[in-house]
């Protein structure tokens, strides 16, 4: 199991605190849950990268609180998106021996036998809410897609005997999905076209039966 230390830090920290904080590297925390006192750290940013990569988004990690190892997860954390930096992090204190409520990522495996026939994949959703002891939650749920052909549809149902945890969506809601590509509607016929041209034809017509009796009055009045 992965570990990351933490320090103690004060718990209403001023603006100009937090900033130093984690101008030298640090990310503030707070730590709460099973027998933990709402506790507010801080950890080293590029150890929890490094420790995240090692146990995934949903592992479990033994965090040093106060001298003393505690069974965290990630709940959440906030991020600044233009500093590329992880602002403040939420660690759960868990019992390993009690289920908890996760998100998992689902991921597909293979390209469908549909998509060569040129249908299109589609993924309704992307993860599913699974409930299980801490140390059977997987990092994800992985679906082979290979044998799906244009219409075809997995369900949550066609994944629930996928390892030891519970899936809490509903069996009909779909997963992945092989459409039929969508075909270009040719431009209809413009009616007014064929319309214009018998009016140009007819018009020339007049033009020309005008001309001939103006021909024949100028022989007249000679």
């Amino acid at each position: 199991m992965a570990k990351l230390a933490s320090t103690n830090r004060e718990g209403k920290a001023k603006r100009s605190e937090v900033t130093e904080l984690r101008a030298a590297g640090k990310i503030p925390a707070v730590v709460y849950g099973y027998e933990v006192d709402n506790t507010p750290v801080a950890v080293d940013e590029n150890e929890f990268i490094k420790v995240i990569r090692e146990v995934g988004r949903n592992g479990v990690i033994d965090l040093d609180v106060s001298g003393k190892p505690v069974k965290v997860m990630v709940t959440e954390y906030q991020a600044d998106s233009l500093k590329n930096q992880i602002t403040h992090i939420d660690f759960v204190a868990i019992n390993m021996k009690s289920e908890v409520t996760v998100d998992v990522a689902i991921e597909t495996v293979g390209e469908a036998a549909g998509v060569a026939e040129g249908g299109i994949v589609e993924h309704p959703i992307f993860e599913v809410s699974v409930t299980a002891t801490p140390d059977n939650i997987p990092e994800s749920i992985q679906v082979n897609v290979e044998e799906m052909q244009i219409g075809d549809t997995l369900y949550v149902s066609d994944i629930r005997s996928k390892g030891n945890f519970t899936i809490e969506n509903e069996d009909e809601e779909a997963i992945v999905s092989i459409v039929p590509p969508q075909l270009e509607e040719e431009p209809e016929e413009e009616e007014g076209a064929e319309t214009e041209g018998e009016e140009t034809e007819g018009s020339e017509e007049a033009a020309e039966g005008s001309e001939e009796s103006s021909d024949e009055d100028n022989k007249d009045e000679a």
